[in-house]
C-alpha cells in the first residue's frame, strides 16, 4: 500500500502527511502519558481488595512507573521527540507493561492482573495511533514479558490451564489490536488525503479568485485607460468633421458629402460605445456619484421623445408619450435617468418593425417615479428573460444575427437604476411586444429659474468643457441602428455592361456606400443587404467577384460561400470575405469553405483595389481558358465523330464492292443451277413411280438450298446499302431472323438462342440499319461468350421484344462475362475497345449508338460482371399490338 501511495502522491503530499503524523503522535503520546501517570497509582485500590499483602510493594512499583512516565511526558516537549517520536512513544507501552508483568510474576502467572496487559494493548489501538510495525512491536513485547514472568516463576506451583487461558486472550487481543490499528491507519490516511486535497483545492480556489479579482481590476483599468485614450483622437476627428460639414456644406460634391456624413455618423457611434463602457467601469469601481437636481418631468419626457422622433419616423413607427401631471418637478440625476430611458427607448425602436408602436410613459405610483416603455416588437423568448440585463448578453449572438449591438445597453440600465435605489423589470411575449418598467424613489423638488444659455452657433465661443459635454450628449442621443432607407434591400435591374461586375454584400449601409464609392470608377457594383439577397444576386448576375461580410442576417458570409461553391455557375467566382476577426481559425474556416481571399477590417483602399484587381484578372483568364478548353473538347469530339463516320462509310463501301462481286459470281452459277433443275424436273416423268418420289425429294432439297442462297445474297445487297430507304415500320421478328442468318455459322450448334418477340411488333426505323445494329450486338455477345468458361450452364443469347406505352423495346441479352463498371461510361465512345489488338477497332457500339439515336431512340446497357450483359434498344413504335405476346419458354428458335 505504501509503494502504491508513493506512486500516486508527490513529495509535497508526503511532507504534509509526515508533519501531520508527527503532530498527532506527539499529541496522542502526551495524552497516553497522562492516562498512565494518573491510572497507574489509582490501581492501589485494586491491590487493596485483591492482594492486600502486597499493597506497599505494589504501591512502590506503581509510583516508580508514574515517575518514569512523567519523564517520558516531559520528553514529548523536546526537539528529540519531534525528530524521533516513534522511539519516544514506545516507553509509554513498555513501562506500564513491565510493572504489571512484575506484579503478575509476584502473584503468579495465573494472576488476574494479566487483564491490565489487555488494557495496555487496547490503549495502543484506541489512543496510540501507532504504525503497523510499532503496533506489532508493542504487542510482541507485552506477550514476551508475560511469557518471561511465567518462565521465571516456574511450572510447579501454577495451573497450566489458567496460564494458557490468560495467554490465549492476550494473543487474541493482540491480533485484534494489530488488525484494528491497520484499518484505523488506512481510514486515517484516507481522511488525511481527502482533507489535504480539499485544502489544496480551497487554496487553489482562493488563488484563482485572487487572480480573477486582479484580472478584473486590470481589465477595468485597461478599459478605462483605452477608452480615455480613444476619446481624444475621436474628439480630434469629430471636431474637424463637424467644421467641414458646417462650413463647406454647399461647396463639395455629393460623393464627398456622403463620405463626410458616414465618417461623422460612425464616429458618433463609436463615441457612444466608449461612453457606455466607461459608465460600466465607473459603476463597477464605485466611482460614479448621484447628482440630484430639479427636473421638470413633462419637459424631460418631451425632450427624450424629440430625440427619438426622427428615428421613429424613419422606421415608420408610431411614437407616443404620456406624462402624469402630478409628477411636476422631481429631484433626480437627469443624466443617468436620461441614459436609462433613452437606452430603453432606442432598444424598443430597434426591435419594432415598421408599422409598429412604441409608448413612453412617466407616472407617479405611490411614492415612486415610474417610467414605462412599451413596444409592439418581436418580443423576447421566455427562456431568455432572466439574461436580458446581463453584460454583453444577446438573444442572437450568431454571425447571422439581424440586429446590431454589443449587449451593454440593458446592463447599463439595470446598474444605473439600482445605483439610484430603483428597480427595473421586463415583461415580454414573443411575437407581440415587450414592456420595461423602471421604478425610482419619488422626491419632490422646487422648480428653479433657468439661466439663459446659448448654443455654439449663437454665442460663437463655447468653453471646451461645455463643447465636450455637448458632444457626449449628442453621442448619447445618436441612434445605434440602421435607418429604414439604409436597411432597404437594394435592387438592380440593369443589364451587364462591359466592365467587371462586383457584388458587395454587407448589412451595414455605410460600408456598402463606402465600397461603392471606392469601386464605382472601375467596376459595375451590385449591392446586397443580407446573405439571402447575396445568393440571389450571385445566381442572377454571375458577378466577376463577390465581397462578402462575415456577419450578416439570414445567412452569414461563410454560409453564403459554402452555398455558392455548391452551384456550378458560381463555383469558380472569386470571393473575398470581409471580417473584423483576424484569428487563424477564422482564416482557415474561410479558406476551407472556398473563399479565395479575406480582408481584415479596417483595410486600406489600396489593398482593396489590389486584391480585387488580381482576383478579377485571374478569374477572367481562367474563364477565357475554360472557354477555349470547351471549344477544343467540342472540336475533338467532332473530329472523332467524323473519323468514325468516315471509317464506317469506307467499311461499308469496301463491303459493298466486295459483296457486288460476290453477288455477281454467285448469281451466274445460280442461274445455271436453276436452268439445270428445271431440266431435271422434266426428266422426272420418265422415271418409274417408285423412283419418282425419292427423285422429287432430292430435287426439293436442292431447290430449298438454292432459295436460301438467293435470300442471303438479297440480304447482303440490302445490308451493304444502310442509307437506303426512309424511316418506316420495321418488323422486329423479320429483322432479328435476318441478323441471325448472317451469323448462323458462328452460333449454330454452339449457342442457344431464344426469341421472345411480341407478334407483329414493329419499330420506326430503317430495316437495313436496324439489322446492322442487331448484327453488331449479336457479334459482340458471341465474341464475349468465347472468353467465358461455362461449367454448369449453356451459352445462351436471348432476344426479347416488348412494348411500353408508345415505345418499342428490343432487348439483346447474353450470359457471358459482362462488362466491368469502370468501362460503362466509355463503351459508346468511338475507338474504345477492350479487345486485343487486331480484333476490333472499337467502332461497333459507337455506330450502333449513332444509328439508334438517329431514329429518336436510345440504347441502354445493364450488366453484372460474370453473369450477364443486356443491351436495350428503345425505339418509337408505329402501332400497338392487338394480341398478347407469345413467349416461348426456353425453346430454341427455328430458322
Amino acid at each position: 500500500m505504501t509503494a502504491n501511495h508513493h506512486s500516486l502522491k508527490g513529495p509535497e503530499f508526503w511532507k504534509a502527511f509526515s508533519a501531520n503524523e508527527r503532530e498527532v503522535r506527539i499529541s496522542t503520546g502526551r495524552l497516553a502519558c497522562a492516562l498512565v501517570f494518573a491510572l497507574m497509582p489509582l490501581g492501589i485500590v485494586l491491590d487493596y481488595f485483591v492482594y492486600r499483602d502486597y499493597l506497599v510493594e505494589f504501591l512502590e512499583l506503581r509510583l516508580v512507573c508514574s515517575l518514569l512516565i512523567a519523564v517520558v511526558w516531559a520528553l514529548h516537549s523536546t526537539a528529540i521527540a519531534r525528530k524521533h517520536y516513534p522511539l519516544v512513544g514506545l516507553p509509554i507501552v513498555i513501562l506500564p507493561a513491565f510493572f504489571i508483568t512484575w506484579m503478575v510474576y509476584v502473584t503468579g502467572s495465573a494472576s488476574p492482573y494479566y487483564a491490565g496487559l489487555n488494557l495496555i494493548l487496547l490503549a495502543v489501538s484506541a489512543v496510540g495511533h501507532w504504525s503497523m510495525l510499532e503496533t506489532l512491536l508493542a504487542v510482541s513485547s507485552v506477550i514476551f514479558m508475560y511469557l518471561t514472568a511465567y518462565v521465571f516463576r516456574g511450572l510447579g506451583e501454577e495451573r497450566f490451564g489458567a496460564v494458557f487461558n490468560n495467554l490465549y486472550f492476550l494473543v487474541l487481543t493482540g491480533i485484534i489490536v494489530v488488525c484494528g490499528n491497520r484499518l484505523f491507519n488506512q481510514l486515517r490516511f484516507r481522511e488525511f488525503t481527502l482533507r489535504y486535497e480539499l485544502d489544496k483545492s480551497h487554496r487553489e480556489l482562493e488563488e484563482t479568485n485572487r487572480k480573477l479579482v486582479e484580472l478584473d481590476r486590470l481589465k477595468s483599468r485597461f478599459f478605462a485607460n483605452i477608452s480615455h485614450e480613444l476619446r481624444t483622437p475621436l474628439t480630434l476627428l469629430l471636431s474637424p468633421l463637424e467644421t467641414l460639414l458646417q462650413r463647406f456644406a454647399g461647396q463639395v460634391d455629393n460623393g464627398v458629402h456622403e463620405l463626410l456624413l458616414t465618417m461623422h455618423a460612425n464616429g458618433m457611434r463609436l463615441l457612444k460605445l466608449i461612453n457606455d463602457l466607461l459608465d460600466l467601469i465607473r459603476l463597477e469601481a464605485g466611482r460614479m456619484e448621484i447628482k440630484n437636481e430639479p427636473v421638470e418631468v413633462a419637459d424631460f419626457i418631451k425632450g427624450l421623445a424629440s430625440a427619438a422622433r426622427q428615428v421613429a419616423e424613419d422606421k415608420q413607427i408610431k411614437l407616443e408619450t404620456y406624462t402624469d401631471l402630478r409628477l411636476g418637478v422631481v429631484a433626480a440625476d437627469s443624466d443617468k435617468v436620461e441614459k436609462v430611458v433613452l437606452n430603453l427607448l432606442f432598444n424598443a425602436l430597434k426591435f419594432t418593425p415598421a408599422g409598429g408602436r412604441v409608448e413612453l410613459r412617466a407616472e407617479k405610483q405611490a411614492e415612486e417615479l415610474v417610467f414605462v416603455v412599451n413596444d409592439t416588437g418581436i418580443g423576447i423568448a421566455e427562456k431568455n428573460l432572466p439574461f436580458v440585463f446581463d453584460r454583453f448578453w444577446q438573444a442572437d449572438s450568431s454571425a447571422q444575427r439581424r440586429y446590431q449591438g454589443v449587449g451593454i445597453g440593458l446592463a447599463l440600465v439595470k446598474e444605473l437604476t439600482e445605483m439610484m435605489h430603483g428597480t427595473v423589470v421586463v415583461e415580454s411575449q414573443e411575437g407581440k411586444g415587450t414592456s420595461f418598467t423602471v421604478r425610482l424613489p419619488y422626491q419632490k423638488a422646487e422648480p428653479v429659474a433657468k439661466s439663459p444659455t446659448g448654443t455654439p452657433a449663437e454665442t460663437g465661443v463655447v468653453a471646451k468643457e461645455e463643447w465636450l459635454a455637448n458632444l457626449y450628449r449628442r453621442a448619447e442621443l445618436f441612434p445605434a441602428m440602421v435607418s429604414l432607407r439604409g436597411a432597404a434591400k437594394p435592387v438592380e435591374l440593369g443589364k451587364r455592361g462591359q466592365r467587371p461586375v462586383v457584388l458587395v454584400a454587407d448589412d451595414e449601409p455605410d460600408m456598402r456606400r463606402f465600397l461603392r464609392t471606392q469601386l464605382d470608377a472601375d467596376y459595375d457594383v451590385l449591392e446586397a443587404a443580407d446573405g439571402i439577397q447575396a445568393m440571389e444576386k450571385a445566381n442572377q448576375f454571375l458577378p466577376d467577384i463577390i465581397l462578402l461580410d462575415m456577419m450578416m442576417p439570414e445567412m452569414d458570409g461563410l454560409a453564403v460561400c459554402r452555398e455558392l461553391r455548391k452551384h456550378e455557375e458560381t463555383a469558380v467566382v472569386p470571393i473575398i470575405l470581409l471580417t473584423a476577426r483576424a484569428d487563424e481559425e477564422t482564416k482557415f474556416n474561410a479558406l476551407e469553405l472556398g473563399a479565395n481571399d479575406f480582408l481584415a477590417k479596417p483595410f486600406s483602399s489600396t489593398e482593396l483595389h489590389a486584391r480585387i484587381r488580381n482576383l478579377v484578372e485571374s478569374h477572367d483568364f481562367q474563364r477565357h481558358l475554360s472557354t477555349q478548353n470547351r471549344a477544343l473538347s467540342n472540336t475533338i469530339e467532332q473530329l472523332k465523330d467524323t473519323e468514325s463516320q468516315l471509317v464506317q462509310s469506307e467499311k461499308l463501301a469496301s463491303l459493298g464492292r466486295m459483296s457486288a462481286g460476290i453477288i455477281h459470281e454467285i448469281n451466274n452459277p445460280l442461274n445455271f443451277a436453276t436452268t439445270g433443275l428445271f431440266a431435271l424436273r422434266n426428266k422426272c416423268k420418265q422415271l418409274t413411280p417408285e423412283a419418282r418420289h425419292e427423285y422429287e425429294e432430292i430435287l426439293g432439297d436442292i431447290e430449298e438450298g438454292m432459295k436460301r442462297v438467293r435470300n442471303i445474297v438479297s440480304d447482303l445487297r440490302m445490308f451493304t446499302h444502310p442509307e437506303s430507304g426512309p424511316s418506316e415500320p420495321v418488323d422486329v421478328t423479320e429483322a432479328v431472323n435476318t441478323s441471325l442468318r448472317f451469323l448462323a455459322g458462328e452460333w449454330k450448334d454452339k449457342v442457344r438462342v431464344e426469341l421472345k418477340v411480341v407478334p407483329g411488333q414493329t419499330v420506326l426505323a430503317n430495316r437495313n440499319k436496324l439489322i446492322h445494329v442487331l448484327v453488331n450486338l449479336l457479334q459482340n455477345s458471341l465474341d464475349a461468350m468465347r472468353q467465358k468458361k461455362f461449367e454448369n450452364e449453356t451459352p445462351m443469347i436471348s432476344i426479347q421484344g416488348r412494348l411500353e406505352d408508345d415505345r418499342s423495346l428490343v432487348i439483346v441479352r447474353d450470359n457471358g462475362p459482362g462488362i466491368e463498371r469502370k468501362h460503362l461510361d466509355k463503351i459508346f465512345d468511338p475507338f474504345f475497345t477492350t479487345k486485343d489488338v487486331g480484333e476490333g477497332m472499337g467502332l461497333g457500339l459507337s455506330i450502333c449508338h449513332r444509328i439508334v439515336k438517329g431514329f429518336d431512340g436510345r440504347i441502354l446497357v445493364n450488366t453484372e460482371v460474370g453473369h450477364f450483359c443486356e443491351f436495350i434498344l428503345d425505339f418509337p413504335a408505329k402501332t400497338k399490338p392487338t394480341a398478347e405476346p407469345e413467349i416461348e419458354h426456353g425453346e430454341p428458335v427455328r430458322l
